[in-house]
C-alpha cells in the first residue's frame, strides 16, 4: 500500500515520532497506518514520544571549541532531573550535540536534529537517550561561533549557567593565555551579573525611553518632598545621570568589573590590551542559562499521596 508525505505527517503529530523513523514504520508497513504505530511502539519509539510531554526544565549548558578550526559552540540539552542532568552519558550526549554544532553549522535545533551523530541522525541518537535514560530530553538552543573570532568558555556550577565569549584580537596577540584567561573573566562577569545588553549603544530606543520615563517620575516624586524644590532643567539633567546608572547595571561593556570593581569591563579589557601590546574588542558573548523561560512543574506531594488513596 503507498503512502504519502501527508501520512509521514500525520504519523508523526499522532506519535510524536521523527519524521524519518515515522517514514521507516510506513515503509515497514506496506504503508497501513495502524501497523506503523505498532511498529514504533514495538521500537520503543512511541514510548519515548509519550515522555516528551512532560516538562524538561533540567539539564546542563555545554560548551565546545575545536582546537583544530577555532570554532566553538555553546547549547542547552535540557532533561527532567537534576540527578540526569549530572549523569557522565548525559553529559557526553550534550558536548557530542555541541560538536555537531561546530562541524555542521546547522541553521537551527530543527535542522541540527537531521544533522549526522554517528551512525545515527541527532533526533534519532536523542530518541535512544530518552529511552536508556527514562526522561524527556530536549535539545532546547545553541549558538555557534566562526573562526573569526578567539573563543573562550566558561561554565559556572557544572554547566548550570554558559557564557560562550568572542574576542577580535590582532595577530600578535592571538594564542596568548592572557587574553584566553581575558575571556574567562569576560564569561564570569555576563555569569554573575545577568547583563541585558554587551553595549550601552545597543540598549533600543524604547527600553531608554521606559527607562527615561520611570526616572522621571521618581525625580518628580523626590522634588515634591524635597525642602527646596529643584527646577524643571536640574531634574532632566538628574534623569540623565541615573540613565548612566542603568548602563552600568545593565550592560556588560560598562558594569564595574567584578575582579576590579574600580574599572569598567570595557577599560580592563583596554588595560590588558595595552599591557600586551595590541588590541582587543570583545565582538559578541552569548550567555544560557539551564532551564531559564521554562515554567517548572510544581509537584504537590500531598495531593499526590491524596489521590493515590481514593
Amino acid at each position: 500500500m503507498a503512502f504519502t508525505a501527508k501520512d509521514v505527517k500525520a504519523l508523526r503529530e499522532q506519535t510524536n515520532v521523527g519524521m524519518m523513523d515515522c517514514k521507516k514504520a510506513l515503509q515497514e508497513a506496506d504503508g497501513d497506518f495502524d501497523k506503523a504505530i505498532e511498529i514504533l511502539r514495538e521500537k520503543g519509539l512511541a514510548k519515548a514520544a509519550k515522555k516528551a510531554s512532560r516538562i524538561a526544565a533540567e539539564g546542563i549548558v555545554c560548551i565546545e571549541i575545536c582546537d583544530e578550526c577555532g570554532a566553538a559552540a555553546i547549547v542547552e540539552v535540557n532533561s527532567e532531573t537534576d540527578f540526569v542532568a549530572k549523569n557522565a552519558d548525559f553529559q557526553k550526549f550534550a558536548s557530542d550535540v555541541a560538536k555537531v554544532v561546530i562541524k555542521e553549522n546547522p541553521a537551527d535545533v530543527e535542522a541540527l536534529k537531521n544533522c549526522k551523530m554517528g551512525d545515527l541522525t541527532v533526533e534519532g541518537a536523542l530518541q535512544e537517550k530518552v529511552l536508556t535514560i527514562g526522561e524527556n530530553l530536549q535539545i532546547r538552543r545553541f549558538e555557534r561561533y566562526d573562526d573569526s573570532t578567539v573563543n573562550v568558555g566558561y561554565t559556572h556550577m557544572g554547566g548550570v549557567i554558559g557564557v560562550l565569549v568572542g574576542l577580535e584580537v590582532s595577530d600578535n596577540l592571538k594564542g596568548n593565555p592572557v587574553v584566553t584567561e581575558l575571556g574567562k573573566d569576560i564569561g564570569m562577569q555576563a555569569a554573575a551579573m545577568r547583563p541585558l545588553f554587551m553595549d550601552k549603544s545597543d540598549v533600543d530606543q524604547a527600553t531608554l525611553d521606559k527607562e527615561k520615563e520611570i526616572l522621571l517620575v521618581q525625580a518628580l516624586e523626590e522634588n515634591k518632598t524635597a525642602a527646596k524644590p529643584k527646577p524643571q532643567q536640574i531634574i532632566e539633567k538628574m534623569v540623565m545621570g541615573r540613565i548612566g546608572k542603568y548602563y552600568e547595571e545593565n550592560c556588560l561593556l560598562q558594569q564595574a568589573f567584578v575582579k576590579e570593581n574600580k574599572v569598567s569591563v570595557e577599560k580592563h579589557i583596554a588595560a590588558v590590551a595595552k599591557e600586551l601590546g595590541g588590541s582587543i574588542k570583545l565582538a559578541k558573548y552569548t550567555r544560557f542559562e539551564k532551564g531559564e523561560g521554562i515554567e517548572k512543574k510544581q509537584d504537590d506531594f500531598a495531593a499526590e499521596v491524596a489521590s493515590m488513596a481514593k
